[in-house]
């Protein structure tokens, strides 16, 4: 296959003007291709989005263990130009947790594509759970995360720890050749957070959510996480979990190589006003509401998706190329595939996005095949 005429961001996010074509779900070859293919003119071409940290969306959640959940996610984020995903557990039991990455690592994808498995928790500090079930909150150990990788036949690409919670210096430096630590649901301070990244954690789980903040005195996990330029930092960007003007700021240090769009959504999303459950809880959806919420009003996750959170960017006054790179190419580094996914370049998987010039969605191709 051929797309031709096609407006599109390359590898180093410039805007280009080419042929593309498409062989076998790779993508072959760049530049103007003789031959006859798809007219793509007056449309703009990004590579798919990648979301590294979600739980559901229409009525599927990831903590389900059922491969009708994780149709019912993939189906849908194709919908919104997610291409690939990452199902994102909560803090349950060890049992359950098994049970989940081992029906996520068997099952093959009806839609957007599992790029791996993303755990969040449980080894959290119960002082900063959010919406994760504390009765379950435990010390982590290595033993209980390689049964856990195992049981994942490898396929964990990214685990939140709170450093603090535990003695957990000798579990990031081992695990972190295993899978991106990420620090998030932790009562940290700078210094803990500090120690815990010289030690290998290289993530933030959705920045300012879930941690200590940054103040003019003390850091805190937000303001270290901030600083230090060998972090990727995880921003949900629906305006409610983070107000426009943070973000901006937030940006403006993370520039267009640190930040990671997620929409951190659970199964809810797409669904309108409603009560749900997450990690074993009710959660509930208000009318209007930007996000889902506990019963007492405590922020449980969001309803949102990519694109969404791509076009609120723009909208708030983020540049085009930082906030599509933050969409794409970024979330594939933080979970080590971005030689795979997450740019339009030969050799790596054709998924792609056709937008409009209101950057409304038009085509979506994983694989190179139309979703």
């Amino acid at each position: 296959m051929i797309f031709k005429n096609c407006t599109f961001y390359n590898e180093f996010f410039e805007k280009e003007f080419g042929d593309i074509e498409i062989e076998n779900g790779i993508i072959k070859q760049i530049g103007i291709i003789d031959g006859e293919g798809k007219d793509m003119s007056g449309l703009i071409l990004v590579p798919g989005f990648i979301d590294i940290h979600i739980h559901g969306c229409a009525g599927g959640d990831a903590s389900d263990a059922s491969t009708g959940s994780l149709d019912k996610i993939a189906k849908e984020l194709a919908k919104h130009g997610v291409t690939s995903f990452c199902p994102t557990t909560m803090t349950l039991s060890h049992e359950k947790l098994v049970d989940i990455v081992q029906t996520i690592s068997d099952y093959t994808a009806k839609g957007a594509k599992i790029a791996g498995i993303n755990l969040e928790g449980p080894f959290i500090a119960l002082s900063k759970k959010g919406a994760q079930n504390g009765d379950f909150v435990r010390a982590g150990t290595v033993e209980e995360f390689d049964t856990l990788w195992e049981a994942a036949k490898g396929k964990v690409k990214l685990i939140t720890i709170a450093p603090e919670a535990f003695d957990s210096q000798d579990f990031i430096e081992t695990v972190s050749k295993k899978c991106t630590v990420s620090v998030g649901h932790s009562n940290a301070n700078a210094e803990e957070c500090k120690k815990a990244i010289d030690c290998g954690a290289r993530h933030a789980t959705h920045l300012f959510n879930a941690m200590t903040p940054m103040t003019h005195r003390e850091a805190g996990i937000a303001g270290t996480m901030l600083d230090d330029e060998r972090v990727m930092c995880e921003l949900i960007c629906d305006g409610g979990h983070i107000c426009p003007a943070v973000l901006r700021n937030a940006f403006d240090i993370l520039g267009e190589d640190r930040a990671v769009v997620i929409s951190d959504s659970m199964r809810g999303a797409g669904l309108g006003e409603g009560e749900f459950e997450l990690g074993g809880q009710q959660v509930f959806v208000r009318k209007n509401g930007k996000y889902a919420v506990l019963n007492d009003g405590t922020i449980a996750a969001s309803i949102t998706n990519i694109h969404t959170e791509f076009k609120n960017l723009i909208r708030f006054g983020i540049d085009f190329k930082t906030a599509l790179k933050s969409c794409t190419i970024n979330p594939a580094r933080a979970i080590k595939e971005d030689d795979r996914i997450g740019s339009i370049q030969t050799g790596k998987c054709a998924d792609l996005v056709f937008l409009d010039e209101n950057l409304d969605i038009k085509e979506v191709y994983i694989d190179g095949i139309l979703a």
